[in-house]
Protein backbone atom coordinates (compact mmCIF):
# COMPACT_ATOMS: atom_id res chain seq x y z
CA UNK A 1 0.00 0.00 0.00
CA UNK A 2 1.34 3.53 -0.40
CA UNK A 3 0.52 6.68 2.01
CA UNK A 4 0.86 10.00 -0.26
CA UNK A 5 1.13 13.43 2.49
CA UNK A 6 -0.56 16.64 0.75
CA UNK A 7 1.40 19.75 0.24
CA UNK A 8 0.70 21.68 1.78
CA UNK A 9 -0.69 20.68 5.18
CA UNK A 10 -0.49 21.54 8.88
CA UNK A 11 0.34 25.26 10.79
CA UNK A 12 -0.09 28.08 8.65
CA UNK A 13 1.04 31.25 9.25
CA UNK A 14 -1.40 32.59 11.78
CA UNK A 15 -1.08 30.01 13.68
CA UNK A 16 2.56 29.93 14.41
CA UNK A 17 2.29 33.52 15.39
CA UNK A 18 -0.06 32.69 18.16
CA UNK A 19 1.41 29.88 19.52
CA UNK A 20 5.08 31.73 19.66
CA UNK A 21 3.46 34.57 21.24
CA UNK A 22 1.91 32.85 23.79
CA UNK A 23 5.80 30.65 23.82
CA UNK A 24 7.41 34.09 24.05
CA UNK A 25 5.01 35.85 26.21
CA UNK A 26 6.02 32.88 28.76
CA UNK A 27 9.44 33.37 28.43
CA UNK A 28 9.66 37.07 28.44
CA UNK A 29 6.96 38.08 31.39
CA UNK A 30 7.13 34.18 33.13
CA UNK A 31 3.88 32.28 33.93
CA UNK A 32 1.02 32.53 34.66
CA UNK A 33 0.05 34.06 31.02
CA UNK A 34 -3.66 34.12 30.66
CA UNK A 35 -4.62 33.34 26.93
CA UNK A 36 -8.63 34.39 26.22
CA UNK A 37 -10.11 30.88 24.74
CA UNK A 38 -7.75 28.06 23.18
CA UNK A 39 -5.10 29.67 21.41
CA UNK A 40 -5.60 27.09 18.36
CA UNK A 41 -8.18 24.43 17.72
CA UNK A 42 -5.69 21.61 18.75
CA UNK A 43 -5.51 20.11 22.05
CA UNK A 44 -2.51 18.65 21.97
CA UNK A 45 -1.04 22.52 21.17
CA UNK A 46 -2.95 23.72 23.83
CA UNK A 47 -2.14 20.81 26.40
CA UNK A 48 1.58 21.31 25.83
CA UNK A 49 1.48 25.16 26.16
CA UNK A 50 -0.57 24.72 29.94
CA UNK A 51 2.31 22.57 31.06
CA UNK A 52 4.24 25.67 30.33
CA UNK A 53 2.16 27.87 32.25
CA UNK A 54 -0.47 29.48 30.24
CA UNK A 55 -3.77 29.53 31.70
CA UNK A 56 -6.99 29.05 29.01
CA UNK A 57 -10.16 31.08 29.87
CA UNK A 58 -13.00 32.51 27.97
CA UNK A 59 -14.10 35.39 30.23
CA UNK A 60 -11.50 38.38 30.97
CA UNK A 61 -13.40 38.49 34.38
CA UNK A 62 -11.66 34.75 35.27
CA UNK A 63 -8.17 36.40 35.06
CA UNK A 64 -6.98 38.69 38.04
CA UNK A 65 -6.76 42.00 37.65
CA UNK A 66 -3.61 42.99 36.06
CA UNK A 67 -2.47 40.08 34.20
CA UNK A 68 -1.33 39.25 31.00
CA UNK A 69 -4.07 38.38 28.52
CA UNK A 70 -3.68 37.01 25.23
CA UNK A 71 -6.14 37.08 22.67
CA UNK A 72 -6.26 34.02 20.26
CA UNK A 73 -5.94 33.58 17.19
CA UNK A 74 -9.49 33.64 16.34
CA UNK A 75 -10.10 36.81 17.24
CA UNK A 76 -12.71 38.51 19.88
CA UNK A 77 -14.87 41.21 19.56
CA UNK A 78 -14.80 45.07 20.97
CA UNK A 79 -16.95 43.84 24.68
CA UNK A 80 -14.26 41.16 25.12
CA UNK A 81 -11.17 43.88 24.61
CA UNK A 82 -13.38 46.26 26.98
CA UNK A 83 -13.55 44.13 29.80
CA UNK A 84 -9.96 42.79 29.44
CA UNK A 85 -9.52 46.69 29.96
CA UNK A 86 -12.52 46.84 33.13
CA UNK A 87 -10.16 44.31 34.22
CA UNK A 88 -7.07 46.48 33.74
CA UNK A 89 -5.23 43.38 32.04
CA UNK A 90 -2.02 43.88 30.05
CA UNK A 91 -2.98 42.60 26.77
CA UNK A 92 -1.39 41.10 24.02
CA UNK A 93 -3.12 40.38 20.48
CA UNK A 94 -2.00 37.41 18.72
CA UNK A 95 -5.68 37.73 16.43
CA UNK A 96 -4.83 36.64 12.82
CA UNK A 97 -4.08 39.35 10.42
CA UNK A 98 -6.41 37.43 8.25
CA UNK A 99 -9.06 37.81 10.60
CA UNK A 100 -8.27 41.19 11.54
CA UNK A 101 -8.52 42.19 8.23
CA UNK A 102 -12.13 40.86 8.37
CA UNK A 103 -13.01 42.75 11.55
CA UNK A 104 -11.43 46.20 10.09
CA UNK A 105 -13.98 46.06 6.88
CA UNK A 106 -17.07 44.86 9.08
CA UNK A 107 -16.43 48.35 10.96
CA UNK A 108 -15.64 50.34 7.75
CA UNK A 109 -19.01 49.13 5.68
CA UNK A 110 -20.60 49.53 8.99
CA UNK A 111 -19.45 53.45 9.30
CA UNK A 112 -20.72 53.99 5.55
CA UNK A 113 -23.96 52.82 7.03
CA UNK A 114 -24.25 49.22 5.47
CA UNK A 115 -25.90 46.29 6.54
CA UNK A 116 -23.42 43.36 6.61
CA UNK A 117 -23.94 39.99 5.50
CA UNK A 118 -21.44 37.62 7.72
CA UNK A 119 -20.99 34.05 5.95
CA UNK A 120 -19.60 31.39 8.42
CA UNK A 121 -20.41 29.11 11.00
CA UNK A 122 -22.80 30.09 14.14
CA UNK A 123 -20.71 29.44 17.49
CA UNK A 124 -17.28 29.32 15.83
CA UNK A 125 -15.46 31.35 17.93
CA UNK A 126 -14.28 33.67 14.98
CA UNK A 127 -17.65 34.16 14.09
CA UNK A 128 -18.57 35.42 17.51
CA UNK A 129 -15.97 37.98 17.27
CA UNK A 130 -16.79 39.31 14.19
CA UNK A 131 -20.38 39.59 14.82
CA UNK A 132 -19.85 41.82 17.81
CA UNK A 133 -17.64 44.22 15.65
CA UNK A 134 -21.53 45.60 14.60
CA UNK A 135 -24.12 43.38 16.23
CA UNK A 136 -26.78 45.63 15.10
CA UNK A 137 -25.90 45.90 11.51
CA UNK A 138 -25.20 41.95 11.13
CA UNK A 139 -26.60 39.48 9.57
CA UNK A 140 -25.39 35.97 9.87
CA UNK A 141 -25.68 33.36 6.69
CA UNK A 142 -24.47 29.76 6.50
CA UNK A 143 -26.24 28.30 3.94
CA UNK A 144 -28.42 29.15 0.50
CA UNK A 145 -31.46 28.52 2.50
CA UNK A 146 -30.64 31.14 5.34
CA UNK A 147 -30.15 33.93 1.97
CA UNK A 148 -33.88 33.29 0.90
CA UNK A 149 -34.62 33.79 4.42
CA UNK A 150 -33.08 37.69 4.80
CA UNK A 151 -34.46 40.57 5.83
CA UNK A 152 -32.75 43.99 5.18
CA UNK A 153 -33.21 47.27 5.72
CA UNK A 154 -31.96 48.63 2.61
CA UNK A 155 -30.74 46.15 -0.55
CA UNK A 156 -28.79 48.84 -1.93
CA UNK A 157 -26.53 49.51 1.01
CA UNK A 158 -25.36 45.84 1.73
CA UNK A 159 -22.00 44.18 2.30
CA UNK A 160 -20.85 41.28 2.86
CA UNK A 161 -17.49 39.02 4.37
CA UNK A 162 -16.49 35.72 5.03
CA UNK A 163 -15.40 33.49 7.91
CA UNK A 164 -11.50 33.57 7.17
CA UNK A 165 -11.13 28.97 7.46
CA UNK A 166 -14.06 29.02 4.79
CA UNK A 167 -12.35 28.66 0.98
CA UNK A 168 -13.43 30.14 -2.18
CA UNK A 169 -15.36 26.70 -3.06
CA UNK A 170 -17.33 26.52 0.10
CA UNK A 171 -18.54 30.59 0.07
CA UNK A 172 -19.12 30.49 -3.56
CA UNK A 173 -22.94 29.12 -4.00
CA UNK A 174 -23.68 31.27 -1.00
CA UNK A 175 -22.10 34.27 -2.20
CA UNK A 176 -23.97 33.42 -6.14
CA UNK A 177 -27.27 33.61 -4.16
CA UNK A 178 -26.71 37.00 -2.28
CA UNK A 179 -25.53 38.58 -5.44
CA UNK A 180 -28.48 37.21 -7.54
CA UNK A 181 -31.06 38.38 -4.38
CA UNK A 182 -29.56 41.81 -3.77
CA UNK A 183 -27.14 42.56 -7.19
CA UNK A 184 -25.42 45.76 -5.94
CA UNK A 185 -24.06 43.67 -3.05
CA UNK A 186 -20.83 44.57 -2.48
CA UNK A 187 -18.68 41.01 -2.24
CA UNK A 188 -15.82 40.16 -0.42
CA UNK A 189 -12.63 40.33 -2.63
CA UNK A 190 -10.96 36.81 -3.04
CA UNK A 191 -7.69 37.84 -1.17
CA UNK A 192 -10.50 37.82 2.12
CA UNK A 193 -10.22 34.24 2.53
CA UNK A 194 -7.61 32.40 4.07
CA UNK A 195 -4.89 31.58 2.03
CA UNK A 196 -4.03 28.80 4.09
CA UNK A 197 -7.64 27.20 3.93
CA UNK A 198 -7.66 27.47 0.09
CA UNK A 199 -4.15 25.76 -0.33
CA UNK A 200 -5.05 23.05 1.70
CA UNK A 201 -8.49 22.32 0.50
CA UNK A 202 -6.69 22.75 -3.23
CA UNK A 203 -4.25 20.17 -1.72
CA UNK A 204 -6.76 17.64 -0.72
CA UNK A 205 -8.60 17.75 -3.84
CA UNK A 206 -5.02 16.58 -5.68
CA UNK A 207 -4.71 13.83 -2.94
CA UNK A 208 -8.36 12.44 -3.73
CA UNK A 209 -7.20 12.10 -7.46
CA UNK A 210 -4.70 9.38 -6.71
CA UNK A 211 -5.92 7.95 -2.64
CA UNK A 212 -9.18 5.75 -1.57
CA UNK A 213 -8.64 6.53 1.68
CA UNK A 214 -8.17 10.05 3.30
CA UNK A 215 -7.13 10.77 6.76
CA UNK A 216 -7.08 14.51 8.36
CA UNK A 217 -5.29 15.57 11.49
CA UNK A 218 -7.46 17.57 13.28
CA UNK A 219 -8.97 18.67 16.05
CA UNK A 220 -13.01 17.97 15.64
CA UNK A 221 -13.64 21.83 17.08
CA UNK A 222 -11.12 22.88 13.97
CA UNK A 223 -13.68 24.13 11.27
CA UNK A 224 -10.91 24.31 8.06
CA UNK A 225 -9.96 20.75 9.52
CA UNK A 226 -13.73 19.64 9.24
CA UNK A 227 -13.97 20.83 5.87
CA UNK A 228 -10.98 18.88 4.80
CA UNK A 229 -13.17 15.90 5.63
CA UNK A 230 -16.09 17.12 3.88
CA UNK A 231 -14.53 17.84 0.72
CA UNK A 232 -12.85 14.22 0.86
CA UNK A 233 -16.04 12.75 1.12
CA UNK A 234 -17.64 15.16 -1.28
CA UNK A 235 -15.55 14.23 -3.81
CA UNK A 236 -15.85 10.42 -3.80
CA UNK A 237 -13.30 9.00 -1.12
CA UNK A 238 -13.51 7.90 2.70
CA UNK A 239 -12.49 10.41 4.86
CA UNK A 240 -11.91 10.63 9.01
CA UNK A 241 -10.71 13.41 10.93
CA UNK A 242 -8.50 12.10 13.59
CA UNK A 243 -6.26 14.14 16.64
CA UNK A 244 -3.24 11.93 16.84
CA UNK A 245 -2.15 8.03 15.69
CA UNK A 246 -4.50 6.66 18.24
CA UNK A 247 -7.57 7.71 16.55
CA UNK A 248 -6.62 5.84 13.27
CA UNK A 249 -8.74 2.59 13.10
CA UNK A 250 -7.10 -0.34 11.23
CA UNK A 251 -10.58 -1.26 9.79
CA UNK A 252 -10.50 2.09 8.13
CA UNK A 253 -7.76 0.94 5.62
CA UNK A 254 -8.92 -2.57 5.14
CA UNK A 255 -8.96 -2.62 0.73
CA UNK A 256 -7.41 0.41 0.21
CA UNK A 257 -4.21 0.51 -2.39
CA UNK A 258 -3.35 4.45 -1.04
CA UNK A 259 -4.13 6.22 1.98
CA UNK A 260 -3.92 10.31 1.56
CA UNK A 261 -2.69 11.97 4.98
CA UNK A 262 -3.17 15.76 5.77
CA UNK A 263 -3.75 18.16 8.13
CA UNK A 264 -5.71 20.77 9.41
CA UNK A 265 -3.97 24.25 9.97
CA UNK A 266 -4.04 23.98 13.46
CA UNK A 267 -2.33 21.02 13.84
CA UNK A 268 1.70 20.30 14.24
CA UNK A 269 3.29 18.19 12.02
CA UNK A 270 4.78 16.09 15.15
CA UNK A 271 1.03 14.65 15.04
CA UNK A 272 1.16 13.99 11.30
CA UNK A 273 4.43 12.53 11.04
CA UNK A 274 2.97 10.31 14.21
CA UNK A 275 -0.32 8.93 11.80
CA UNK A 276 2.12 8.41 9.04
CA UNK A 277 4.20 6.07 11.31
CA UNK A 278 1.29 4.30 12.61
CA UNK A 279 -0.36 4.04 9.32
CA UNK A 280 3.21 2.77 7.41
CA UNK A 281 3.72 -0.08 10.31
CA UNK A 282 -0.09 -1.21 10.33
CA UNK A 283 -0.03 -1.40 6.01
CA UNK A 284 3.48 -1.62 5.48
CA UNK A 285 3.47 0.75 3.45
CA UNK A 286 5.84 3.03 0.80
CA UNK A 287 5.59 7.07 1.79
CA UNK A 288 5.51 9.62 -0.75
CA UNK A 289 4.41 13.65 -0.68
CA UNK A 290 2.72 14.88 -3.47
CA UNK A 291 4.33 18.59 -5.25
CA UNK A 292 2.30 21.42 -3.85
CA UNK A 293 2.43 25.01 -3.21
CA UNK A 294 5.00 26.42 -0.87
CA UNK A 295 3.54 28.72 1.44
CA UNK A 296 6.70 31.66 2.61
CA UNK A 297 4.23 33.83 4.44
CA UNK A 298 5.44 35.12 8.00
CA UNK A 299 3.25 37.33 10.10
CA UNK A 300 5.02 39.85 12.24
CA UNK A 301 4.90 39.66 15.99
CA UNK A 302 3.61 42.36 18.06
CA UNK A 303 5.83 44.44 19.20
CA UNK A 304 6.08 43.69 22.97
CA UNK A 305 7.45 40.51 21.78
CA UNK A 306 9.71 41.37 18.82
Amino acid sequence: MRVILAQPRGFCAGVERAIEIVERALDKFGPPVYVRHEIVHNRHVVDDLRKKGAIFIEDPSDAPEGALLIFSAHGVSPAVRAAAQRQELRVIDATCPLVTKVHVETLRMAKEDHEIILVGHAGHVEVEGTLGHAPERMHLVQNVEDVAGLEVGDPTRLGCVTQTTLSVDDTAEILEALKARYPEIRLPRKDDICYATQNRQNAVKALCERADRVLVVGAPESSNSNRLVELARKLGVRAELVQDATDVDENWLQGASCVGITAGASAPESLVEGVVEHVRKLCDARVSSLAGVDESIVFQLPSALR
